[in-house]
């Protein structure tokens, strides 16, 4: 966990089909509108494959969310510019990473935005590789083994 003492949130998970309208809102608010994602790409065809996390501030209201693909790749986590840097976007991660401990990957892969490397490498994730640039944005591959018991 970061330093930030995290807000209190409810994270649901759930399958695109469950979670697709809180989701895309988020995302469309954060990858199109913030960092002008072209809306074409931000939506795909892994979403009804994927396991999706979103998380719900005590009003209701969606704040957060990421997705877990099948192959244990993380992605799209996207939490509202308000409810940044208070823990949410970790409370996120932390789901997907149990989800993924649960579904029994042995190490999970992300695309970080450079950005938010120290937000991963806090959630125990390495880089790996070179920077890259991906949707116009610069990126790096990050892993996390998962430990078993």
């Amino acid at each position: 966990m970061s330093a930030v003492s995290a807000t209190p949130v409810r994270i649901v998970i759930g399958t695109w089909d469950r979670l697709r309208d809180h989701a895309a809102q988020v995302r469309h608010e954060v990858f199109v509108l913030e960092q002008k994602v072209p809306p074409e790409i931000e939506l795909d065809d892994e979403d009804a494959v994927s396991v999706h996390a979103v998380a719900y501030d005590a009003a209701g209201q969606p704040i957060g969310t990421g997705r877990l693909l099948p192959d244990g790749h993380i992605g799209r986590m996207a939490v509202r510019r308000q409810a940044r840097g208070a823990g949410v976007g970790g409370q996120v991660l932390d789901a997907l990473i149990a989800q993924g401990h649960g579904d029994g990957h042995r190490v999970l892969v992300l695309h970080a935005q450079t950005h938010a490397k120290s937000f991963y490498e806090a959630h125990g994730f390495q880089a790996d590789g070179e920077e890259f640039v991906e949707a116009g944005i610069p990126h790096v591959a990050m892993t996390r083994e998962i430990v078993r018991a």
